[in-house]
C-alpha cells in the first residue's frame, strides 16, 4: 500500500468495484484518498439486464451511473465520469487524453491501478489500460500543458481481469483486504446489473486470501486482491 492516494482507471462503471473495490476501500479508509476514473458507463458490453427490460440509452447510461456512484460512496472513493463510450472504447483523442492528463496531474497518485495487458473477452479493457499508461508518461512531462504540477513516477499494477489464465495475468501481488471486505460486498451488491457476479467476487477474494497465507501472510489474512506490477519495484534491500 501506497502512501499517497491510489488512482483507478477503469474502462467501465462497474470495473473497479470487482477488481480493486478492496484496494480503493484500504487507503480511503487510512486517510490517504482513493480516486477512481470511470472511461464509460459500461452501457452497452456489460448492461444485458437493463437492455432486455426495455430501457433506453441514456436510461441504461443513468442507472449504472448510480450504482458506480453508490458503490463508491460505500467504499469512501472519490469518481470522475469520462463518458468516452463503451463497445467499442475509442482509441485516444486529443481529448480524451488530456483529460486523463489533468486527472492524473491532479490526484499526484502513490499508485494506479488499470486493466490487464491483454483480454480477449472485451478489447475495452486493455485499450483502457493503454490510455491510463500513456497519460502516466504525459503527466510526468514538464512541458504538457497543465495548472498542475507534473507527478513522480507512481507505480502502476494491474488488477486481476475476469478470466485470468486466457489474459495472460500472473500475479505478483496479493493484498490483503480483509479489514475492508464487508465494505466491498456492500459495493458489489450496489451493482444491481451484475449481480451475477457477487458470489464469483467473493469466492475469488477468499482462494486470493488462502494465497496470500500460502506466501507469508498473517494467517489473519481471510480475503485478498490480486495485483501484477507494470514497472521494477524499487528497493535499497531485498527482503
Amino acid at each position: 500500500m501506497s502512501d499517497g492516494p491510489v488512482l483507478i482507471v477503469s474502462a467501465h462503471a462497474a470495473d473497479f468495484v470487482w477488481r480493486a473495490g478492496g484496494y480503493a476501500a484500504l487507503p480511503a479508509r487510512r486517510g490517504i484518498g482513493a480516486h477512481v476514473v470511470c472511461l464509460s458507463y459500461g452501457e452497452r458490453g456489460e448492461s444485458a439486464a437493463l437492455w432486455k427490460s426495455g430501457a433506453s440509452l441514456e436510461q441504461v447510461k443513468a442507472a449504472r451511473r448510480a450504482e458506480a456512484e453508490a458503490a463508491a460512496r460505500v467504499l469512501g472513493a472519490e469518481i470522475t465520469f469520462l463518458d468516452a463510450g463503451d463497445y467499442p472504447l475509442p482509441r485516444a483523442d486529443e481529448e480524451l487524453m488530456d483529460a486523463l492528463v489533468q486527472r492524473i496531474r491532479a490526484v499526484r497518485p502513490g499508485a494506479v491501478l488499470v486493466h490487464s495487458a491483454t483480454d480477449p473477452y472485451n478489447a475495452d479493457h486493455p485499450r483502457a489500460a493503454e490510455l491510463a499508461l500513456e497519460a502516466r508518461v504525459l503527466a510526468q512531462a514538464e512541458g504538457y500543458p497543465s495548472e498542475h504540477p507534473v507527478i513522480g513516477a507512481p507505480p502502476v499494477f494491474r488488477f486481476e481481469p475476469h478470466q485470468p489464465e486466457m489474459c495472460g495475468f500472473r500475479p505478483d501481488v496479493l493484498v490483503d483486504i480483509t479489514e475492508v471486505f464487508d465494505a466491498k460486498r456492500e459495493a458489489m451488491e450496489c451493482m444491481n446489473a451484475q449481480e451475477h457476479l457477487w458470489d464469483y467476487y467473493t469466492d475469488l477474494a477468499r482462494r486470493r486470501g488462502v494465497q496470500a497465507v500460502r506466501n507469508g501472510a498473517d494467517r489473519a489474512v481471510r480475503y485478498a486482491e490480486a495485483y501484477q506490477r507494470v514497472y521494477p519495484q524499487v528497493a535499497g534491500v531485498l527482503a
